[in-house]
Formats: C-alpha cells, sequence, structure tokens
C-alpha cells in the first residue's frame, strides 16, 4: 500500500529513485552506507526529505581499492 498523500518536500523510496535517477535498491543501499536517512513513515515504508536525496547522490562515495 502506498501512501496517499505526503508532505511537500517528501517522497517514498520509489519515488526518491526516480527524483535522483537510479534504482530503489539503490536508495536502500544509500541508506544501508549512512549516506541518506530515513525523516518517517516505517520500517517498511520509510519516507525520505527530496534535499537528503540530493545530498546523497552527490556525496562522494568510496572507492574499492584496486591493490596490486
Amino acid at each position: 500500500m502506498e501512501y496517499l498523500s505526503l508532505p511537500p518536500g517528501y517522497v517514498t523510496t520509489k519515488l526518491a529513485a526516480l527524483a535522483a535517477g537510479v534504482e530503489p535498491s539503490t536508495i536502500r543501499d544509500w541508506v544501508r552506507r549512512g549516506l541518506l536517512r530515513p525523516c518517517g513513515g516505517s520500517t517498511r515504508r520509510p519516507i525520505y526529505r527530496i534535499t537528503d536525496i540530493h545530498n546523497a547522490k552527490t556525496a562522494a562515495k568510496p572507492r574499492r581499492s584496486t591493490a596490486a
């Protein structure tokens, strides 16, 4: 079940992914990595601020080292 109405500037995981141009799994990965935090909702249906999504997208992502 989706939310019927959210406050302006807040989105679900699916809409956050659409806004960032990524897959919903990427949004969940950003949460797991600590780049993004839900601001409400429930564990199964979190909601996010649009500004937080933009900040997570532009944040420096850690890279894997390629030690020889």
